[in-house]
């Protein structure tokens, strides 16, 4: 049953639908790690950490929302189901128990990192299909480059 007719023609609202949906995970997924660690983090800098967590997780579940409002839009139901999240996942996640501050910091940026590389491959392959859902991926990804410089800088000078 198709409620919302896509103005899109087939080929590209299959490709649109496949980064949409793809973003929807990683977005939600990012979400309940971000969670995650706010709630299990410790350390010295658990504070500002915890704080900061909240940050990406206000963003991650902003732009979801966002994804899943644009891909309905475009006739595309979008699939944010908790077994869909957890059989599609596949980002960095934290390990059970407390966190130390030092490894939230390390995980959150490859988690980042991880998602905004395949936010990039979807802006390539969203450049013909639908520039405008290219567009709100182009958005994402500064913002959520912008969180991951926020932690890359918490950790510097790394340790070896």
């Amino acid at each position: 049953m198709t409620v919302v007719k896509s103005p899109l023609p087939e080929p590209a609202r299959q490709v649109t639908f496949e980064a949409l949906q793809s973003t929807l995970v990683d977005l939600l997924g990012l979400s309940l790690i971000g969670k995650q660690a706010h709630w299990n983090i410790v350390g010295p800098r658990f504070r500002s950490i915890h704080l900061q967590l909240d940050e990406v997780v206000s963003a991650a579940r902003t732009y979801a929302d966002t994804v899943a409002e644009r891909a309905a839009a475009l006739g595309l139901p979008p699939d944010g189901r908790p077994e869909t999240i957890a059989s599609a996942f596949t980002l960095p996640s934290p390990k059970d128990g407390w966190l130390r501050d030092e490894d939230v910091v390390q995980l959150i940026a490859e988690t980042l990192g991880d998602a905004i590389g395949r936010l990039r491959e979807r802006i390539t392959a969203t450049e013909e299909a639908d520039p405008v859902t290219q567009d709100l991926l182009i958005t994402i990804t500064a913002d959520l480059e912008k969180q991951r410089w926020m932690f890359e800088a918490e950790n510097w000078p790394r340790e070896s």
